[in-house]
């Protein structure tokens, strides 16, 4: 029997599921293996070491390595051309797993060549899927680019405005050679290679790139529903967090930085009633000193059911990104019953409809309290039921990996 089973081999520097990438595939693998498929997960071991998983793990490289292959990045900006022992065994892993798929979700962080890569998947006949969670893989350098309104990745890069920004350099700026060498690496497997970006905008984007005569399939995220939900009581969250009866303006990020919005709350605290308040979650304990007293910062929640709690608890939840693909934050907030405000950036306004909340264009601080303002008019319980309906019929993460499953079954029949 386990010699007919199809296998299914994921690529991704981190397994841990903290991460969303990282959740995101154990739960495709985990999927995979209850309809009859051996699913295997190859990542950086030299990030995430041995993490507990359905799947079999293939650890790609050590600690060493990325160390490596980090300050190689850092002097001469070639990211994702180092790593040439662990790719060379990984290839020899690959080549005795015979995978029937594979699935790259992101080959940035440290850890593979992919020169070596590619060079390897033109030469045999294993079908690819690439998820699209950033936009690496079509520039020269940087991940995003939608903060300084570069458009240079449509034309070849170069003198690339981010150099310092992820993946840092320190002093050379190769953009240009390194557009070149993925144009090549990547288009060489553009027959057998599936692109499926997890939002429209960067599926139009990538429009306009290198990579636009590939085949496209957009597949965006999902979230469990089970768990953001929404909750009847904030008494425990507003009593933890002393919000007495404020209405709150909740604000969330893995990292805050300006991309994410940090320095348009804090002008916007400065733009508050007595009647309300802003939380931040996810804040850094030195950030922490900075904010002003009307702004409630939260290191980090204690489990996701509070998580859930102060997303219904909230008037709104407000995302004033700058550079977005597709943010699973304001999927969370709409399935617990919570308007999302967020910038026109990117992928983040695609699951915001008349509905759902507001779209403002990019700065207008101004504008982001005012729409909170006009939510807290009409009464945020005016929008639960339909937040709620919205997330059931377009959220579902079984519904969304279902669809990966039919995609790797459509390109593996014989």
């Amino acid at each position: 029997m386990t010699s007919t089973m199809k296998k299914l081999l994921q690529i991704n520097p981190v397994i841990r599921t903290n991460t969303s990438t990282g959740r995101i595939m154990q739960e495709i693998g985990e999927l995979a293996i209850a309809n009859g498929w051996d699913s295997y997960i190859a990542y950086s071991g030299g990030r995430d070491g041995i993490k507990p998983c359905r799947s079999k793990l293939v650890p790609v490289g050590g600690k060493l390595d990325v160390a490596f292959h980090g300050l190689w990045t850092r002097f001469t900006d070639r990211h994702g051309l180092a790593s040439w022992g662990a790719t060379k065994r990984f290839i020899e892993e690959i080549k005795t797993l015979k995978p029937d798929v594979i699935h790259i979700h992101n080959i940035h962080g440290y850890f593979l060549n992919y020169k070596m890569l590619f060079e390897y998947l033109e030469k045999v006949d294993i079908p690819v899927i690439w998820t699209v969670h950033d936009c690496w893989l079509y520039t020269g350098h940087c991940y995003y680019y939608s903060s300084v309104g570069c458009d240079k990745w449509q034309t070849g890069c170069g003198n690339c405005p981010q150099q310092k920004a992820f993946p840092t350099s320190w002093f050379v700026d190769a953009s240009k050679m390194n557009y070149q060498d993925k144009d090549k690496s990547f288009n060489s497997i553009k027959d057998k290679l599936t692109i499926v970006p997890v939002s429209e905008w960067i599926r139009g984007e990538m429009s306009s790139s290198f990579l636009k005569d590939c085949r496209f399939q957009v597949i965006h995220n999902g979230i469990d529903l089970d768990v953001f939900d929404v909750q009847p009581d904030d008494k425990a969250v507003r009593e933890k967090y002393n919000l007495g009866t404020k209405k709150i303006i909740l604000g969330l990020a893995s990292i805050w930085c300006k991309e994410k919005g940090w320095d348009d709350f804090v002008e916007m605290s400065g733009m508050l009633n007595e009647d309300e308040v802003i939380v931040m979650v996810g804040v850094s304990e030195e950030q922490m000193k900075r904010l002003p007293s009307n702004v409630v910062a939260i290191r980090r929640t204690e489990n996701v059911r509070q998580l859930a709690e102060l997303y219904s608890a909230a008037t709104a939840f407000v995302n004033p990104t700058w550079q977005d693909n597709y943010p699973t934050v304001n999927l969370e907030a709409i399935a617990c019953g919570t308007p999302v405000v967020t910038y026109r950036t990117g992928g983040s306004i695609e699951a915001v409809t008349e509905k759902t909340g507001f779209v403002v264009e990019q700065g207008d601080v101004k504008g982001l309290l005012e729409a909170v303002r006009r939510i807290a008019e009409r009464g945020k319980v005016q929008y639960t039921a339909d937040c709620r309906a919205y997330a059931l019929a377009n959220f579902r993460k079984e519904d969304r990996y279902a669809d990966y499953l039919k995609l790797y079954e459509n390109i593996t029949v014989r």
